[in-house]
């Protein structure tokens, strides 16, 4: 065995696996990347006043109706999620090419979402505000670049595990294989739920509802590939069924977060809809397209894809 392999921590117990797991990767990066352990604590303060001014909202008839509307829509997609799962307690696999073509669906509707019912908004409200379209592209791409600085900044803090490419952040040895798969997954469903939440943040349903629609369909397929990678990971298909349908929970929290930090200053709605359009097309170039055309099946993928798109281009014409 090479010294390499010597020096490396014996891992965990699964217990005490996520305590300790976090405690290492705080300390990585408060010693190796301290500048950015700082600027997120910045952000973290910065969100946390952001989020105090809209709970001073309640109460105001317009931001009381988008609370609720965030919230039925959060939680449209943690339900659709755990349904998603559910097969998963009678089958333990299905073909790569059915999967990858499934994803593929999911990444084509996240597209056209973005677009449609994201960035194209953004542009409006954008030129609603500053009365220039110049600025207003300004500002949506500001949103964009915080998206994807965002899920950047979560990607180097979060271990996770992807089925084909293996592990990625620190500290990714401490932690059980398992909970690796779901940090992964948390990462697609948190700027899901602050997708839902900013279209909804004005109470337009003309934005709100195709997004939603999108969102919660592709939570489908997600939901049951998640279920799936868990149950060939060695855990029992109760235990995969609900632990893939609890990942979708961080959707009604996102979703609650995105309206909060969208229901302050007027600007801050088409940053925060650039902001979830960025994030949401970073994750599907970054990380679902890569994963369905690993395994030579690029061309149902990308049927799949293109099925999506057009759906959900149909949906925001018919709902927006």
């Amino acid at each position: 065995m090479s010294e390499k392999k010597k020096n490396l921590p014996e891992p965990v117990s699964e217990s005490a696996s996520l305590r300790e797991g976090w405690r290492h990767v705080l300390r990585y990066h408060l010693r190796k990347h301290w500048m950015v352990a700082l600027g997120m604590a910045v952000s973290g303060i910065a969100l946390v006043i952001m989020l105090a001014q809209s709970l001073m909202q309640i109460g105001h008839a317009g931001f009381d109706r988008a609370l609720q509307l965030a919230i039925v829509g959060g939680g449209a997609g943690f339900i659709m999620t755990a349904a998603g799962a559910l097969p998963a307690l009678l089958v333990r696999k299905i073909p790569q090419s059915v999967e990858d073509t499934m994803l593929g669906f999911a990444a084509g509707m996240m597209l056209a979402a973005s677009a449609f019912s994201l960035l194209l908004p953004g542009l409006q409200a954008g030129i609603e505000i500053t009365g220039s379209r110049v600025t207003s592209a300004g500002v949506v791409v500001l949103g964009m670049a915080l998206g994807i600085l965002l899920m950047l900044s979560l990607e180097q803090f979060t271990p996770h595990q992807h089925k084909t490419t293996g592990t990625f952040g620190p500290g990714s040895e401490r932690f059980n294989r398992v909970w690796l798969f779901v940090f992964a997954i948390s990462l697609h469903n948190l700027p899901e739920g602050m997708a839902i939440g900013v279209s909804f943040s004005r109470g337009d349903m003309n934005v709100g509802l195709p997004l939603t629609t999108a969102i919660i369909l592709q939570d489908i397929p997600e939901g049951l590939a998640v279920a799936l990678a868990l149950r060939s990971a060695g855990m029992s298909r109760l235990r995969a069924v609900l632990l893939a349908g609890a990942t979708g929970l961080l959707e009604p929290f996102g979703a609650l977060l995105g309206v909060g930090l969208t229901s302050g200053l007027a600007v801050s709605y088409p940053i925060g809809l650039g902001l979830a359009g960025g994030a949401m097309i970073f994750i599907v170039s970054h990380e679902v397209i890569p994963e369905t055309h690993r395994n030579g099946h690029q061309t149902p993928a990308t049927i799949g894809l293109l099925v999506g798109f057009a759906l959900m281009m149909v949906l925001d014409t018919m709902l927006g």
